[in-house]
Order: structure tokens, then sequence, then C-alpha cells
């Protein structure tokens, strides 16, 4: 074991892990933030996306000893005071039905709209390519991506 800090949701956060632990164990199972979602365990559905230096990185495949100075922000740390922006135009537009790919959705869109604030389809199809949704709810996805641009824009 080795203490490890790392800036979690704007915060320096120590906590005590293996080097090699998937970080998404070190947030579900050392730090209790559950939002983070555990899917294949291999990096190809997204479930466990979080945004490390604004990028959306799979957690399960990222070793906590990996993370070094980067900032590491979960769908926990986008709002401190209820849903930010982005999770309110997911609820208002219906977006996830069984909603456990929701999580990788947000966070895809946050760092998609964060480097490209006004996507067009493709640009969305590109980000979003990897990210299941067993419900299918592609065209929403869209939509919303769409949505959040136009409102912040």
């Amino acid at each position: 074991m080795a203490t490890v800090t790392i800036s979690l949701n704007g915060v320096a956060t120590s906590l005590d892990a293996e080097p090699e632990m998937p970080l998404l164990w070190a947030l579900r199972d050392v730090l209790n933030l559950c939002g983070t979602k555990f899917g294949c365990g291999v990096g190809a559905c997204a479930a466990c996306t979080v945004l490390i230096d604004g990028v959306a990185r799979r957690s399960c495949v990222t070793p906590v000893s990996s993370i070094g100075s980067s900032a590491v922000t979960t769908i926990e740390g986008l709002s401190t005071n209820g849903l930010s922006g982005l999770q309110q135009i997911w609820v208002d537009g219906a977006v996830s039905q069984c909603g456990y790919c929701q999580v990788g959705q947000i966070l895809t869109a946050r760092a998609l709209l964060d480097t490209n604030p006004t996507p067009d389809d493709a640009a969305i199809d590109q980000a979003f390519a990897g990210v299941l949704c067993r419900c299918g709810t592609y065209q929403r996805v869209r939509a919303a991506v769409h949505a959040a641009a136009d409102a912040a824009g």
C-alpha cells in the first residue's frame, strides 16, 4: 500500500491504495464516490468515465499511480449544489432510460463541449464512439449535446 494524493473534484485528496489499483476502485471502494460506474472492466463501455485534466478517460483501466498531479473530476464534481446545467439538460431531455451509461455520457459531453463549444453531429458521434448505451438513446444524446451548446452560446 502507498499513500497517494490526487486532485479530486478540486480538492487535494489522499488515499491509501496499491499503486496499480484502478482509479475506478479507488473512487468507489476507498473514497466512497459511487457515481462512477463499473461496466466492463476493460475500458470499452465508458460507464467508468472521469475527466483527467479535462479529458474523458476510462477509470477502470487507469492505475491510481498514473494520476500524479493531474486533476480528476467525477460526476460528483460537476456541481457542488445540485445538478450542473449539463446534467439538467440530460434530465430535461430524458436522455437516459436505465441511467447506467449516463455518467460516461455526461462527462464525455463535458469534455467535448470544453474543447468544441459548437460540435456538429460528426464531432458528437466521434466523441461518443465507445460510449455504449444498451437502451440506444444515441439520438437523445446528440440532441442534448446540441442543447447544451446552444445554452452556453
